[in-house]
């Protein structure tokens, strides 16, 4: 057969038809595809849902009794609208069960985070959560159809008040396109709708329940076309030991063990075990081969191993029965409206209702009163009595079109008088009759006028009031879904953190309730969702539990923390009372590792023990405090001074040094001493910017309290940061990292583009605030930072060009200028961009130490290609 041929295979049957298996291919793949696409592979924009989802949930709804019920159960009812067997529902009941968003789930639903599988239908339940019935479910407003076999109505969609597609996320391939809808906060979610009735500008980002972080550069909305990068967080234990402790989005522990090992058969990276200890939190420990870079480690993690994936979202939905590629923004704006619709028709039925109740009311009311039922006792027929009560009625009501003059006192209905409320009135009971209180009646009715003319203010403010329902939405369900995942920038640029500490902590001291639902108390930090809290209270005990809304961790609480594992320099200084012999015991001491929710004695246990007084030190420091003892102790010396510099540190079971043998009426700090524990030397890497303690880069000194890291950049800003030794610095655009103490000079040669000199600054550090640019050149687009250092006694050589030949010059900095604010120009060192700077002298630093140089500089001479 030539190409050119065509293939036509016909059929024929006995009745001597003939049909073209070319048409039939091309008609019945068509209706397959377009049956796969609307009713298997693709959710509605409506609801959110794809159908076996929809159905599972109305399913449900009709089962709901407020308990659980087998999930064997749920599959057979579902079986009744949705034609394609139970393993079907069973998987996708599963998934919906595993967001724990709108199904709450009872019994082993499986781990997405370790790829196990759920238990058999038959062992575990499911029910309805509050959130699905508050936001998912009104029959008035509900549209439906008749189920695959005509014997059921189900909905065509169900009346969602909430974007629940963006919330869950889905994917689905259906025949000839597919759909990736990444999983989104559900709070960012619902402030992100009130922006949009508010027309305001937002932004939505995915959040993970697998935590991580992701970078959103490329997003691109969700359309096609667009990607985010996903991280897992790994951390260091120690030089040897990094652990693994959130996963990517759709990455299971097992995946990911198997990437790792992969690579390091491939010699990619360096290891010499993997553990995985995962149980309630993820945990995967990595041992690393002996005098291998953790920080080099981690890098190689990322690059080879889905510790790092990139995932392309693909926002495919079905609207008006087609199914269209949208991003994530139209989607949320569409389905902000939907939910607007579906509260103005929530509005308008609640306002039929209530014009029926008030209507109903009045007649009946009217009827009563004016003792209409005695007019119908004469009537001999049952046409007589409606006729009588019509034509007596009539004589106190008028309907809604009629005209009433001013002395008219006929009351105006708000829809005609029909005979069904003729009937209904025949139907009062005599025992309601006489019980009729007019004052009761008379109360129904304005109440019911105060929430028709409510109802009636909603619906001309139908705006206003979305955004209420949005505001209680998050009020009660979105402040319990805090981000999980980090957003941030895997390129090093400088980007701004969304969400460093996605949730604060909050504490009612005096009741012992701890959380981050607990807003209208004390605020204590921001923290992570994952963190553990340490609880210190009057009776001599601490607790450390994890962060969650709200959590008992016992009345009276002194002090609360974010408590870290291992953590051997946050000391407490503490003195108690000791109930039993009376005596005031001072003590300090670390808390390195606990077992959570289990009450620790700080004391010696004796009944009547109690704290007086309690700090906490994130380096070790010492105090000096007052104690004034009680006036009418023996006593001789009843003020004096107690310094717990003079303590050792011990564990947290020690009983402690006694302080006084006498009653304690008051103890008073008077300063903070220095650390204990000695200052912590860290260096830092030049290549990744990490800020470590294992000697790795170059030396930066030893940081005691007080002292910060300070790095200098080319585009004129500098950034103070606390001295972390987990701390990974921005090395784009990076002059000079150093130690900062009170005594520190910058000394800084920069070129002010506006007026096109090149000038000299020397100053101290004005400014506090950590973790934030602060410009010290003017801001202008040809500005720029060309030399900075902390050290002083610096002699610096440059060139000039002049007339394409390099004229060089010499200066002493310290003598060119004094010290001024971080905020002046500086002195004109000349009329041009200076180039080639290069130190041809050591300096000397403020303070001496005998480690290396704390200098950082990028090469001994600086070329700036301009």
């Amino acid at each position: 057969m030539g190409s050119k041929d065509k293939l036509d295979v016909t059929s024929g049957d006995s009745n001597g038809s003939v049909h073209s298996l070319k048409g039939m291919y091309e008609n019945y793949f068509l209706d397959y595809a377009s049956y796969v696409i609307l009713e298997r592979a693709v959710p509605s924009i409506e609801d959110g849902l794809k159908p076996v989802q929809r159905r599972i949930l109305h399913a449900m709804k009709e089962m709901d009794d407020g308990r659980f019920h087998k999930v064997a159960n749920i599959i057979g009812q579902t079986m009744q609208y949705h034609p394609h067997g139970d393993a079907a529902i069973g998987d996708a009941l599963v998934k919906l069960g595993q967001h724990d968003l709108l199904i709450d789930p009872q019994g082993n639903w499986g781990d997405t985070r370790t790829g196990d599988s759920a238990a058999a239908a038959r062992y575990i339940e499911a029910r309805l959560t509050k959130f699905a019935l508050d936001v998912a479910f009104n029959k008035d407003t509900t549209e439906w159809q008749l189920s695959y076999d005509g014997r059921k109505q189900e909905p065509i969609n169900l009346p969602m008040k909430f974007p629940l597609l963006l919330a869950q996320g889905v994917e689905g391939i259906a025949v000839g396109l597919s759909t990736k809808i990444l999983p989104h906060n559900i709070g960012e979610l619902i402030k992100a709708s009130i922006k949009i009735l508010e027309d305001k500008k937002f932004t939505i980002y995915p959040d993970f329940d697998t935590g991580g972080s992701i970078d959103v550069s490329e997003y691109n909305n969700g359309k096609r076309g667009g990607k985010i990068l996903i991280r897992s967080k790994i951390e260091k234990r120690d030089k040897n030991t990094l652990v693994i402790t959130e996963l990517p989005y759709g990455v299971t522990t097992s995946s990911l063990i198997e990437s790792i090992v992969k690579a390091n058969d491939k010699g990619k990276i360096k290891i010499k075990k993997i553990v995985d200890n995962t149980a309630q939190d993820v945990e995967i420990l990595i041992d690393l081969v002996a005098g291998t870079s953790p920080d080099l480690t981690i890098d190689a993690l990322y690059a080879f191993t889905n510790c790092s994936v990139s995932v392309s979202p693909n926002a495919c939905v079905i609207v008006d029965n087609r199914p269209e590629f949208l991003s994530v923004n139209e989607i949320l704006r569409m389905s902000t409206e939907h939910t607007k619709d579906l509260l103005r028709q929530e509005l308008e039925i609640k306002k039929a209702d209530l014009e029926q109740k008030w209507h109903n009311a009045s007649l009946e009311k009217i009827f009563i009163e004016n003792r209409v039922y005695h007019d119908i006792e004469e009537c001999e027929t049952w046409e007589a009595m409606l006729e009588t009560i019509d034509r007596e009625m009539r004589r106190y009501i008028a309907d809604p079109d009629e005209k009433l003059k001013a002395v008219d006192t006929r009351i105006q209905l708000m829809r005609p008088f029909t005979e069904e409320d003729i009937l209904r009135l025949t139907e009062i009971k005599i025992k309601r009759i006489s019980k009729f209180n007019t004052f009761k009646a008379d109360e129904h009715i304005l109440q019911l006028e105060s929430d028709i003319a409510q109802t009636l203010h909603d619906l001309q403010h139908l705006t206003e009031f979305a955004i209420t329902y949005f505001e209680d939405l998050y009020e009660r369900y979105g402040s319990k879904y805090p981000r999980r995942t980090e957003i941030t920038s895997f390129e090093q640029i400088d980007v701004v953190q969304v969400a460093a500490n996605n949730v604060k902590l909050y504490a009612n001291l005096k009741e012992g309730f701890i959380g981050w639902g607990l807003k209208k108390d004390q605020e204590i930090r921001e923290c992570s969702d994952l963190d553990d809290i340490i609880a210190f209270k009057k009776d001599g005990t601490f607790k450390v539990s994890k962060i969650g809304d709200k959590v008992f961790m016992g009345e009276n609480i002194l002090h609360v923390d974010v408590w870290k594992k291992g953590d051997d320099r946050t000391t407490y200084n503490l003195i108690y009372l000791d109930g039993e012999s009376g005596r005031a015991m001072g003590k300090r001491f670390n808390v390195k590792a606990i077992t959570r929710d289990k009450d620790y004695d700080l004391t010696k246990g004796s009944k009547g023990s109690k704290v007086l007084y309690l700090t906490a030190n994130p380096n070790g420091e010492s105090e000096l405090v007052r104690i004034t003892l009680s006036p009418n102790c023996r006593a001789k010396i009843k003020v004096f001074e107690f310094d717990f510099d003079h303590l050792d540190i011990k564990g947290r079971n020690s009983q402690g040094n006694i302080v006084s043998r006498y009653p304690v009426r008051k103890i008073e700090q008077l300063e903070v001493g220095q650390s204990t524990l000695g200052a912590v030397k860290l260096w830092v890497d030049e290549v990744s910017g990490r800020i470590n303690t294992d000697q790795r880069g170059i030396y930066l000194g030893a940081f005691d309290t007080g002292d910060l890291i300070i790095a200098l950049y080319s585009d004129g800003n500098y950034i103070l940061h606390n001295p972390d030794p987990i701390l990974k610095i921005e090395t784009k655009l990076l002059l000079h990292v150093a130690k900062l103490d009170e005594d520190s000079v910058i000394t800084a040669i920069h070129y002010d583009g506006e007026k096109d000199w090149t000038m000299v600054k020397r100053f101290k550090i004005e400014t506090s605030t950590l973790n934030e640019k602060m410009f010290f050149i003017k801001e202008h687009n040809r500005s720029k930072l060309l030399y900075a250092t902390t050290k002083t006694g610096i002699e610096v050589e440059y060139y000039l060009l002049e007339k394409n030949k390099k004229e060089y010059w010499t200066i002493e900095l310290d003598d060119f200028i004094d010290i001024k604010g971080w905020k002046a120009i500086g002195n004109r060192l000349a009329t041009k961009m200076i180039r080639g700077i290069k130190e041809i002298n050591e300096g000397e630093d403020h303070e001496q130490d005998d480690d290396d140089d704390s200098e950082l500089k990028i090469g001994d001479t600086i070329e700036l290609d301009l």
